[in-house]
């Protein structure tokens, strides 16, 4: 995105955040149309008031207009009255609503703590702010990073801050190191007030979403707060394994996965400095089907002792094409293992019903064109040509993508009743009414978790597959949970079955793996979904231009 700040020609002063420079390059921003100011932030440059607009809403369905009324410039306030107004506000205030101070807001939030009066979210911090205060979490410290240069020398620190609204860096050289490293501890929240230097964020060195970073400087205020439990602990934005052949080499991500393998601690030696280095890989897995190659690095590596089959989630790898694509932990990359999130609850019960036992495919496969039981690794196929290249009939298993339509989906066994526990997830048996035994937990519950075991059918232009799915793809198809399908199917079958209708006839791409199963003395080949998304049109329509260009015409 152009970092240029852009002004807008309005009846006062105004400057449009980064954030909204798309209005402007896609011209839905232009001219005579009208705008509702959602958020914004009014400053004084080089004597100027300047109105700094965070958000708006082009209201495209009025039209446009060469001017409305006979607009007069604003007077300008006493310095007393500037002092009594906030810098900061929203447009739902402006409106006659009450500002929300919810999850990826920017208003203004009014504290009784430590006597700060305005929390800024990080999201509106710029170099055009002044005077402000933000409340945010420290999520990772750096050692004390020293240089020694012919003409300099001195030591820095950084730290990553949280908050509601987003992150960002935060440097101290020097003296600032010197008093500040000590106060700052991760986990722990602080206020943090200017003046506090903004500029471009260095992204070299840096992991963070944030187009800006602060350096500290010697009338920085830190202080930190009594109340530690208003701002998140850490905020991830997860890149499925399956998916990293698309992201681009040297992009920093986070990735969550099931710890599979842990690899000895090695040593190499740098190129360019001649200095000793600790290294340790490991081996990610999820439910894409795919696994992937992470390293650690210096002490990390050596104190490394998180046991395989745990949930880690890491925050701030660089991806490399190395071997396909592999992952390196960041020096400002952090790790979290079995998270209370979402998404290392539902690694973990996939992982326990059916991942231990998986066949996992690797992104050097992909790179190196090679073939992975009879067929290109994650290929996009039709019906016709799983059956043809007879997917699924070697011992290693076979993965392809398919889009399809569900036809039908058998209602018998839909689900079936599962532990509650977070780690477990087995079938549970009903002892009596209200007695649900777990063999595994040895442990009795007053009632199950149902959890999706669902046999689908799909089609596409070429003919038909069965295919099996899991509590994941489950909730995706329906709709809803398993426990509330069963409580449907109790209290009113006939909108249980309107549901199951609703979810047949559509269209999904689905991840599937084929492997062959042994029943007794029977083989067949069990064709298991691992991810479904709906249909990306525009993605589909530059897959299949990308097919037809392949072709060679005579």
């Amino acid at each position: 995105m152009n970092r240029e700040q852009l002004k807008a020609n309005l009846s006062f002063n105004t400057m449009l955040a980064t954030q909204v420079n798309p209005l402007v390059q896609s011209e839905k921003l232009r001219k005579g149309r009208l705008v509702r100011l959602k958020t914004f932030q009014s400053n004084a440059i080089k004597g100027r008031k300047i109105l700094i607009i965070l958000d708006l809403e082009v209201l495209e369905d009025y039209g446009e207009y060469e001017k409305i009324g006979d607009p007069k410039p604003l007077e300008a306030k006493t310095e007393d009255e500037e002092k009594a107004t906030s810098t900061m506000m929203s447009g739902n205030g402006v409106y006659g609503t009450k500002a929300p101070t919810g999850h990826g807001t920017h208003n203004v939030r009014q504290t009784s703590s430590s006597g700060h009066a305005t929390i800024y979210p990080i999201e509106a911090i710029s170099p055009y702010s002044h005077k402000w205060t933000i409340k945010a979490r420290c999520t990772s410290k750096s050692p004390i990073k020293t240089w020694h240069r012919s003409n300099s020398e001195g030591k820095l620190f950084s730290v990553n801050l949280l908050d509601d609204s987003g992150e960002i860096k935060a440097t101290g050289f020097n003296d600032q190191c010197d008093l500040l490293y000590d106060l700052f501890q991760e986990g722990s929240v602080y206020y943090i007030s200017s003046p506090c230097r903004v500029q471009i964020a260095k992204k070299q060195f840096s992991n963070l979403n944030n187009d800006y970073e602060l350096t500290f400087e010697r009338d920085t205020i830190v202080e930190k707060a009594e109340d530690q439990d208003s701002v998140p602990q850490v905020r991830f934005n997860f890149t499925a394994i399956g998916d990293l052949q698309s992201v681009e080499k040297d992009t920093t991500i986070d990735v969550i996965g099931v710890l599979k393998e842990v690899g000895q601690t090695s040593q190499i030696t740098s190129k360019t400095t001649n200095k000793p280095y600790d290294k340790r890989d490991l081996t990610l897995v999820d439910n894409t089907g795919f696994s992937v190659r992470l390293t650690v690095w210096g002490n990390l590596a050596t104190n490394f002792n998180t046991l395989p089959e745990s949930v880690v989630a890491f925050k701030g790898v660089k991806v490399s094409d190395f071997g396909g694509r592999s992952l390196s932990l960041l020096s400002s990359g952090t790790f979290t293992v079995d998270p209370d999130i979402e998404e290392a609850h539902r690694l973990k019960g996939w992982y326990d019903a059916q991942g231990r036992s998986d066949t996992f495919a690797s992104h050097a496969s992909i790179s190196d064109g090679a073939t992975f039981g009879g067929g290109k690794l994650d290929q996009y196929k039709t019906i016709a040509q799983i059956r043809e290249e007879q997917l699924g009939m070697s011992e290693a298993a076979d993965f392809f993508s398919l889009k399809a339509t569900i036809i039908y989906i058998k209602q018998d066994n839909v689900s079936y009743p599962a532990c509650p526990s977070q780690d477990c997830n087995k079938k549970v048996s009903e002892l009596d009414p209200g007695q649900w035994r777990c063999e595994k937990c040895d442990k009795t519950y007053p009632k199950p978790e149902y959890r999706y075991i669902m046999l689908i059918n799909v089609s596409d232009h070429t003919g038909q597959l069965w295919l099996n799915c899991f509590d994941e793809v489950g909730r995706l198809i329906m709709g809803i949970t398993a426990d509330e399908l069963v409580n449907m199917e109790a209290e009113n079958k006939y909108e249980a079955s309107e549901l199951f209708q609703e979810a047949n006839c559509q269209t999904w791409s689905f991840r599937c793996k084929a492997k062959m199963d042994h029943y007794g003395e029977q083989q067949r080949i069990r064709y298991q979904i691992s991810s479904a998304k709906p249909v990306n049109y525009s993605d589909e329509a530059t897959r299949l231009a990308n097919v037809i260009q392949s072709y060679s015409f005579a």
